[in-house]
C-alpha cells in the first residue's frame, strides 16, 4: 500500500479520461474522505446538488458568463467519464460536502477580456522577440542540456510523457499505460496510479516549470488557499481531485501571505453560472479545461462497458453499419476482433487500442473503404450524444421560453444535422417556422433555411437543424432584447433598423419581420424604410432594397399576415427606379455595366409579383416597367450587355415580336458596330442562365446572325471579343452546346425542314395540329385520375 505524505489526497488526473475516472472512483472508496474538492469554479458549489436529478445526464457544462454582457462567457464541459463528474456523483452518492477550488469564474472571466486587450500589444513586439532568442541561442553551447521552455511555448504534459517513453501519438501511450492496464493501474493499491503521474509531473514541473501556463501559478495560488480552508474545517481527511499537472505545485510548502499576494488586484467581472447540455462533439475541442480528446465516444465506451471492450466496441460497429444497409455479419464481428487482437500482438500493446480497432474495421467490414469508416469515426469514434440539464437548473427567462416553445411545437434540440419539412398551412408547422425566424434574427443559428428538394410553393419551407452548446451563450446573450423569444426578436429586429445603414438593409429586415410575424416591430422598420428610400438617390440602392420589399408582399397570402403597410413603399420604390435607371445605365464601364444588368434583372423579376393580377399595385406598373425597358434597348449610350438584356425582356414577356428582336440583333450585329459592343449585346441577350441556348435553338434566325456575325469578326478584333462569348456559351448546359454546335454544323441551309422553314423554328409546323395534341389526353386523364373523359378534355383544350 502506497503511503502518502500528511495532508490532502491529491488525485491528480487526465480531463476526460476515463481511465483516471475509475482509478478516482477506486481511491475515494478506500479512502473515503470528509470532503471533495474539484478543479472548478467555486461559483458552481451551489449547482452540484443538481448532478444528482434523474434529468441530468451527462456530457453537460457548466456555464458563466457575465452578467451584462452575455457573450463574454466559459465552458467547463463534464462527460459520464469526466474524474470530475465522477468525484461529484460519489460525494452526492455518500452524503460528502463537494466543492470547486479554482479560480472563481469572475476572475477567469475578466482575465478573458484582458487577453484580448494584451494580444495586439504582444503581436507587435513578436518580431523584436523572435530576433532575441535567436541570438540566445547562438551563445549556447551546441551540447547544452538546458530543458528551460520559453515563456511563449506551452507544453502538453503528455505529450512530453508520450515522447519520452517513445512514443509519437500521446492517445496512444495514455491507452498503453493507463486505459489497458487493468482499470488505470488499479490492482492491490488504489492509490498507485496517482503516485505515478505526481512523480511524472514533479519531474516535468522541476525541468519545464509553469510550461508557458503563467497564469496556473495565480491558480493554483488559490487552490491552496481552499486546501488550507477545507484543512480547517474537515482536517486532513481532505481529496482533491485536479489535474495532475497541479499536483506537485498544489503540494508546495507556500506561506498564505505568499499565496495571497498573487491573487492582490486581480481583475473581476460580476459573472452567473449554470448548467448546460453539452456534446460529444464538443468534447473533442479543447474546452475550458484546455483537455479536448480525439475520441469521446470511444473512451465513453471504455468507461461504460464492463468487460470485454473490444468484443462490445465491433458489435456496437457492426450493428451501425447494418442499419446502413451494408452486409455485415457476425462472422465480421468475430475475424475483425481476431485481427485487432494480433495487430496489438505485433506492435507490443497490451491491448487493442482505437488504432488497432480502426484498422481492423476499414479491413474486415469496410473491405478496404474510408467512405464507411467516416461514417464509424463521425457516429461512434466521436459520437452524437447530446446531455440534459434538469429544469431547475438557473436559466434567464428567455432560455425558459425557448424550452416551453420547442416542447410545445415538439421541436426537440439534437446534436445531429437534419432537414425539417414545414406545411406553412398547418398550425404547428407554422409556430416551428416563426420559432426558427425570431432565433435567427436574434443570431440564434439552431436552424438554417434551405432549398426545397420538392414542392416549390410558397407554403413550403425546408430547415437544416443542428443544435450546438454554443448556442446556449447565444440565448443569454439575446436576454438582454427580452423575457420571451417573440419580445426579444421584437426588440432586436427594432434596433437593427434604427442602426441599418444600407437601404437593403432595411428591406431584407422587414421581410424576416414578417417570416417571424412580428407585427410589433413591423411599423418601426416601415418608418425607417420610408425615411431611408425618401434620402437614397443611388438607384442601385433602391434596386437592391426593391426585390426583398416585394417578396415580403406574398406572405400575406400564407402566413395571414397584414402587408398593405408595404404596398405604397414598394410602388414608390419602384417608381423612383422607373425614373432614375436610364440615366443611371449611361456611359457606365463594363464592370458597373454588369451590375446594372443584376438589377435590371432583379427589378424586373419584382415587377412581375407586384403586378400580377389581383395585386394592390398592379395597376400600370408593368407598362411603365415595359417603357422604361424599352427606352434602354434603344439608347447608344447604355451599354450593350444591358440593352441586350431589355430586348430579350421585352421579348419574353410578349411586348416585342420575334421580328423586331431579329431586326434589333441585326443592327447590332452589323459591321458598323464595335466587335465589343456587339459580343456585350449577345451576352445580354442570350447570355447567363436566362435560357438564352434554347432561345438560340428554337430560332434559326437569331442563330443565324449570330453564327454570320461570329464569322465575320476580324482576327485582331476576335482575341478581345473571346473572353466575353466564352462566358456567355459556356453558362448553357451540356446538351444545350452540343445541339448548338450541330446546328452550326450543318449550317443555314440544312437546320431545318420546310415546316420549320415556314414556321421560323426548327421542328414546329406554322400551325397547331389538333388531333396530335388530342393524342394524349386519354394518358393524361388516367395519370391525373379524373373521370371526364379524354373528349370533355379534347373540348377543353381547343
Amino acid at each position: 500500500m502506497t503511503t502518502f505524505t500528511p495532508g490532502p489526497l491529491l488525485l491528480g488526473v487526465r480531463h476526460h479520461g476515463p481511465g483516471s475516472a475509475r482509478a478516482v472512483r477506486a481511491a475515494l472508496e478506500a479512502a473515503t474522505p470528509e470532503v471533495v474538492l474539484i478543479e472548478g469554479p467555486p461559483e458552481a458549489d451551489a449547482l452540484i446538488p443538481l448532478a444528482a436529478e434523474k434529468d441530468m445526464r451527462p456530457p453537460v457544462a457548466l456555464l458563466a458568463h457575465v452578467v451584462n454582457e452575455p457573450g463574454r462567457s466559459a465552458f467547463w464541459p463534464l462527460a459520464e467519464f469526466s474524474p470530475e463528474w465522477v468525484a461529484i456523483r460519489w460525494a452526492l452518492e455518500h452524503g460528502v460536502p463537494a466543492r470547486f477550488i479554482d479560480l472563481p469564474a469572475t476572475h477567469t472571466l475578466a482575465w478573458g477580456n484582458e487577453e484580448k486587450k494584451e494580444t495586439a500589444e504582444e503581436e507587435k513586439g513578436q518580431e523584436e522577440k523572435g530576433s532575441e532568442r535567436k541570438g540566445e541561442r547562438g551563445e549556447k553551447e551546441a551540447g547544452a542540456s538546458d530543458r528551460s521552455v520559453d515563456a511563449d511555448v506551452r507544453i502538453d504534459p503528455l505529450a512530453v510523457l508520450a515522447e519520452t517513453a517513445g512514443y509519437d501519438d500521446p492517445e496512444r501511450w495514455w491507452e498503453d499505460v493507463v486505459e489497458h492496464r487493468g482499470g488505470a493501474g488499479i490492482g492491490a493499491d488504489p492509490f498507485a496510479p496517482f503516485t505515478a503521474l505526481e512523480e511524472a509531473m514533479g519531474a516535468l514541473r522541476e525541468a519545464y516549470g509553469v510550461g508557458g501556463h503563467d497564469r496556473d501559478l495565480v491558480r493554483e495560488a488559490y487552490m491552496r488557499l481552499q486546501m488550507r480552508s477545507a484543512q480547517r474545517e474537515f482536517g486532513d481527511e481532505v481529496a482533491v481531485v485536479c489535474g495532475a499537472w497541479h499536483v506537485p505545485a498544489l503540494r508546495q510548502k507556500t506561506t498564505v501571505a505568499a499565496d495571497r499576494a498573487l491573487l492582490k488586484g486581480l481583475p473581476k467581472a460580476k459573472a452567473d453560472m449554470t448548467w448546460v447540455p453539452w456534446t460529444h462533439r464538443r468534447l473533442s475541442r479543447v474546452s475550458g479545461y484546455g483537455a479536448g480528446i480525439d475520441s469521446p465516444g470511444w473512451y465513453g465506451h471504455l468507461f461504460a462497458a464492463p468487460d470485454r471492450p473490444v468484443e462490445r466496441w465491433m458489435t456496437k460497429v457492426a450493428r451501425l453499419l447494418r442499419d446502413e444497409d451494408r452486409m455485415v455479419s457476425s462472422a465480421h464481428v468475430i475475424e475483425a476482433v481476431r485481427l485487432a487482437d494480433t495487430l496489438a500482438a505485433m506492435r507490443g500493446r497490451p491491448l487493442p487500442g482505437l488504432t488497432e480497432t480502426t484498422d481492423a474495421v476499414r479491413a474486415v467490414m469496410c473491405e478496404g473503404s474510408d467512405v464507411p469508416l467516416g461514417l464509424v469515426h463521425d457516429r461512434l469514434v466521436v459520437g452524437d450524444v447530446l446531455g440534459e440539464v434538469p429544469r431547475s437548473a438557473p436559466a434567464v427567462p428567455l432560455q425558459r421560453d425557448l424550452a416551453r416553445a420547442q416542447k410545445r411545437l415538439r421541436l426537440k434540440p439534437e446534436p445531429m444535422e437534419r432537414e425539417l419539412e414545414l406545411d406553412l398551412r398547418g398550425e404547428t408547422d407554422a409556430g416551428r417556422s416563426r420559432l426558427l425566424h425570431r432565433l435567427r434574427l436574434l443570431g440564434i443559428a439552431w436552424g438554417e433555411p434551405t432549398a426545397s428538394r420538392g414542392s416549390t410553393g410558397t407554403f413550403r419551407e425546408t430547415w437544416r437543424l443542428r443544435w450546438e452548446p454554443e448556442l446556449s451563450v447565444r440565448v443569454a446573450e439575446a436576454g438582454v432584447w427580452g423575457t420571451t423569444v417573440l419580445s426579444a426578436a421584437t426588440g432586436k429586429a427594432e434596433a437593427d433598423a434604427v442602426a441599418a445603414h444600407a437601404l437593403a438593409d432595411v428591406t431584407a429586415l422587414a421581410e424576416r419581420c414578417l417570416l417571424a410575424e412580428l407585427p410589433d416591430a413591423l411599423p418601426v422598420v416601415m418608418r425607417v424604410l420610408a425615411d431611408r428610400a425618401a434620402l437614397d438617390a443611388d438607384v442601385g440602392h433602391l434596386a437592391q432594397a426593391l426585390p426583398a420589399l416585394v417578396r415580403s408582399l406574398r406572405y400575406g397570402d400564407v402566413r395571414g399576415t397584414d402587408t398593405h403597410a408595404l404596398t405604397d413603399v414598394a410602388v414608390g420604390l419602384a417608381e423612383r427606379i422607373f425614373v432614375g435607371l436610364p440615366p443611371a445605365c449611361a456611359a457606365i464601364d463594363a464592370e458597373a455595366a454588369e451590375h446594372m444588368r443584376r438589377h435590371v434583372d432583379a427589378v424586373h423579376g419584382a415587377v412581375g409579383l407586384l403586378g400580377e393580377p389581383g395585386a394592390a399595385a398592379s395597376g400600370g406598373i408593368r407598362e411603365r416597367w415595359h417603357s422604361v425597358l424599352r427606352v434602354l434597348a434603344g439608347r447608344d449610350t447604355v451599354p450593350g450587355v444591358i440593352r441586350g438584356r431589355s430586348v430579350r425582356l421585352l421579348l419574353d414577356d410578349g411586348e416585342l415580336g420575334e421580328d423586331e428582336a431579329a431586326r434589333l440583333m441585326g443592327l447590332v450585329l452589323s459591321p458598323g458596330t464595335e466587335p465589343g459592343d456587339a459580343a456585350a449585346w449577345i451576352e445580354g441577350f442570350v447570355g447567363g442562365g436566362s435560357g438564352g441556348g434554347m432561345l438560340l435553338v428554337h430560332d434559326e434566325r437569331l442563330l443565324g446572325l449570330v453564327d454570320a456575325w461570329l464569322t465575320g469578326v476580324p482576327a485582331e478584333a476576335f482575341t478581345d471579343v473571346l473572353p466575353l462569348l466564352r462566358r456567355t456559351f459556356s453558362a448553357y448546359e451540356a446538351g444545350v452546346r452540343r445541339t448548338l454546335g450541330e446546328l452550326v454544323r450543318r449550317g443555314p441551309g440544312a437546320r431545318g425542314s420546310a415546316e420549320a422553314a415556314a414556321s421560323g423554328i426548327p421542328g414546329f409546323a406554322p400551325d397547331l395540329d389538333p388531333g396530335r395534341a388530342d393524342a394524349v389526353l386519354p394518358v393524361l386523364s388516367l395519370l391525373l385520375g379524373l373521370d371526364e373523359t379524354y373528349d370533355d378534355f379534347a373540348g377543353v383544350a381547343r
